[in-house]
C-alpha cells in the first residue's frame, strides 16, 4: 500500500505492471490536481508501452488536461502516441494491465489517499467495467479541443455565462443586444455541441467540460 501522492512510491508500485504489459493499459488519472500528478509523471512509461504495441488509453478530466507541460502539451505536440479521453467524472486514479492486474485505491476508504496492486481477477475486473463505461461515455481529447476553440468566442462566451445563469432567451438576447431569433440559433449549436437537453444544463456542461470557469466569464484554454 502506498500513499495516492507519493511520486516515488506510486512509480516503483505501478513501473512492473507497465513492464509486463503485453496487450492494454488502460488508466484514469484522478481529478484532484495533488493526487494526479504521480500519474502524469508516468506519462513516458504509458507511451512507452504504446510504441511497445500496448493499447494504452487515458481518461482525465478537463482541468487534468490543462495542467502546463503535460498531457495537453503532449497532444498538441503530437508525442502521446495512445489515445486520450475527456470526462467530467470523479474517479479515483487508476492503472489497469491486460485485465489481470490493477493499481489503484486501496480498501473500503472513501478519499482515496492510498492505493495498492490488486490481482484479485474479479476485482480487477469491476475495474476494468467502470473504465470502460467512463470511457464509452467521455469525449476524445481532440474533439474536446474543437468544442474549446468553437465555443472560446467572444459571442459564445457571453452566451454560455448567460445559460450558466439561467436567463431566460428574451432577456438573454436583450442583455447581449442581438435579436432573439439568432440567440436562439446560437444556443440550439451550443446545446448540441455540448451534448445538453436544456440550456441551463448546457451552462454547466460547459464548466464541467473545462470550458467555462467555476467562477468567472472566462473560458478556460
Amino acid at each position: 500500500m502506498v500513499l495516492a501522492t507519493d511520486g516515488m512510491a506510486v512509480g516503483q508500485a505501478v513501473g512492473p505492471l507497465l513492464a509486463g504489459a503485453k496487450y492494454s493499459v488502460s488508466v484514469i488519472v484522478p481529478g484532484a490536481l495533488e493526487r494526479a500528478k504521480p500519474m502524469l509523471a508516468l506519462m513516458g512509461r504509458f507511451a512507452a508501452a504504446a510504441k511497445s504495441g500496448v493499447t494504452v488509453r487515458l481518461l482525465c478530466t478537463p482541468q487534468v488536461l490543462a495542467v502546463p507541460h503535460g498531457i495537453l502539451a503532449a497532444v498538441r505536440g503530437g508525442q502521446l502516441g495512445f489515445e486520450v479521453r475527456i470526462t467530467d467524472a470523479d474517479l479515483h486514479g487508476t492503472v489497469i494491465v491486460d485485465g489481470k492486474a490493477a493499481f489503484g485505491r486501496s480498501g473500503p476508504e472513501r478519499d482515496g489517499r492510498y492505493a495498492t496492486v490488486n490481482t484479485d481477477l474479479a476485482s480487477v475486473r469491476a475495474l476494468y467495467l467502470m473504465f470502460a463505461g467512463a470511457w464509452g461515455s467521455a469525449m476524445p481529447v481532440h474533439e474536446h479541443l474543437r468544442l474549446a476553440d468553437r465555443l472560446r468566442s467572444d459571442s459564445m462566451r457571453v452566451i454560455l455565462e448567460r445559460l450558466r445563469e439561467g436567463h431566460t432567451d428574451d432577456v438573454a438576447a436583450k442583455k447581449i443586444q442581438i435579436s432573439l431569433r439568432t440567440y436562439r440559433r446560437h444556443v440550439a449549436a451550443i446545446m448540441r455541441d455540448v451534448g445538453a437537453s436544456s440550456r441551463f444544463q448546457a451552462g454547466v456542461r460547459a464548466v464541467e467540460l473545462g470550458l467555462l470557469s467555476h467562477s468567472g466569464s472566462e473560458l478556460v484554454d
